[in-house]
C-alpha cells in the first residue's frame, strides 16, 4: 500500500490555504512538503501538527492505496 494526500490538499482549498500557509502554521520544513506533494511517508509529528493546525484527523489528511499488481 502506498500514501495519498490528495484529502490534505483538498482541504486546503476549502480552508482557502496555500501549502507555504500550512508549513507556516506547522514548523514543517520545505524538504517535508515537498515529501507530502510526492505521497511519500513522512514523520506522524508532522501528521501530527497539520491536524492540529487545520483542526482534523489523520482520515482527513491521509489515505492508504492499493497498490496495482502488475504480472
Amino acid at each position: 500500500m502506498t500514501v495519498c494526500y490528495n484529502k490534505l490538499w483538498k482541504l486546503l482549498i476549502d480552508k482557502n490555504m496555500k501549502k507555504k500557509d500550512l508549513r507556516l502554521a506547522t514548523g514543517m520544513s520545505t524538504t517535508a512538503l515537498a515529501k507530502l506533494g510526492r505521497n511519500e511517508h513522512i514523520n506522524t509529528e508532522i501528521l501530527t501538527k497539520i491536524c492540529a493546525a487545520l483542526d482534523c484527523d489523520f482520515c482527513d489528511i491521509i489515505e492508504l492505496v492499493k497498490e496495482e499488481q502488475h504480472d
